[in-house]
């Protein structure tokens, strides 16, 4: 068990993610937390991150920071994605080996398995066939990400992990109309069209592919449950040379269910109208979490409640 004052970075902490593990730790009492806007910070930079480890010397790494977006953005800004993922992932993970720290942990994306997987999706698919086309370069800085934690372990014997989480959604997410995923993105098409009295509502693709969605506090309970396994138990779990698990809800839903639940939610009462032209992505993508489940983890918050604090937090923002 990490000691309640051992020093803690959350790389990313300004993200849905970041924050979602921070809230975590201080409900758990851990009080040593350490943070830094990319304002202070580039991790893109590796004399700056390789400074900040040098002078904080961090015990453990929640490594959560990533350029992150829907199916708009990673089609339209592919060098960005690839680029800052890789150099955020190969900046950090090189500075905790350097200086010392004694556990990390990456956070990864389901989006490293191929766009065919046998569903659900176990952790032992990765790398044996073609990704999805659309965010491809996203999809190999996160599998870059993975595959530098597992060297450095293999190499030098330290405790680097990572976990594989389904799509998430939650407080904090990004409700950009053309950058986000589609949770935020749904929230937001839906809400403007119930306060502009529009009658109908158009959602990209056939609304036949099917998702998993994980809200993001649950996924922060996640990691930071397994950054306390015992690395010997950890690696009982996982295959050789392939330290990662999965995080997921263990249910899917199809585009145009869940379409049908936002609109429910953010009351609109119109017409959904799916889009075939637009790009449909991966058909299904549910992941396999028997081994995060053998170790006594299980989701609490189901999609409709999720949904709810979605959009309570989407009506915080736009109401400051």
């Amino acid at each position: 068990m990490c000691a309640l004052d051992s020093k803690i970075y959350i790389a990313g902490h300004n993200g849905m993610v970041g924050k979602a593990i921070v809230r975590t730790l201080k409900n758990k009492g851990f009080y040593n937390l350490i943070t830094r806007p990319h304002s202070e910070l580039d991790l893109t930079s590796q004399e700056a991150v390789r400074s900040f480890f040098e002078i904080e010397r961090p015990e453990q790494v929640y490594l959560a920071a990533a350029r992150v977006g829907g199916i708009y953005a990673n089609n339209t800004y592919p060098a960005e994605f690839i680029y800052q993922n890789l150099m955020i992932e190969a900046n950090v993970v090189h500075a905790a080996w350097e200086f010392g720290v004694k556990k990390l942990l990456f956070i990864g994306s389901s989006c490293i398995y191929p766009k065919f997987a046998s569903q659900p999706i176990n952790e032992e698919s990765l790398l044996t066939g073609v990704l999805e086309p659309t965010n491809e370069p996203y999809a190999i800085a996160k599998i870059a990400g993975i595959k530098l934690c597992e060297s450095y372990s293999r190499q030098y014997g330290v405790d680097f992990r990572s976990v594989m989480p389904t799509n998430l959604y939650g407080p904090g997410d990004n409700y950009h109309p053309l950058n986000s995923h589609v949770i935020p993105g749904l929230i937001q098409k839906f809400h403007q069209a119930k306060h502009k009295n529009l009658t109908k509502v158009e959602v990209w693709g056939t609304g036949k592919p099917r998702r998993e969605f994980l809200y993001v506090d649950d996924m922060a309970a996640a990691s930071v449950y397994l950054m306390d396994v015992e690395k010997n138990k950890f690696e009982t779990l996982t295959s050789p040379n392939q330290n990662h698990i999965n995080i997921g809800f263990g249910e899917d839903v199809t585009i145009a269910e869940l379409a049908s639940l936002i609109a429910q939610i953010t009351d609109f009462k119109g017409k959904i109208e799916f889009n075939p032209i637009k790009p449909d992505g991966t058909p299904r993508k549910l992941l396999d979490c028997a081994r995060i489940n053998s170790f006594g983890w299980q989701p609490k918050i189901d999609l409709k409640t999720g949904l709810k604090e979605a959009y309570k937090d989407f009506l915080l923002k736009i109401n400051v």
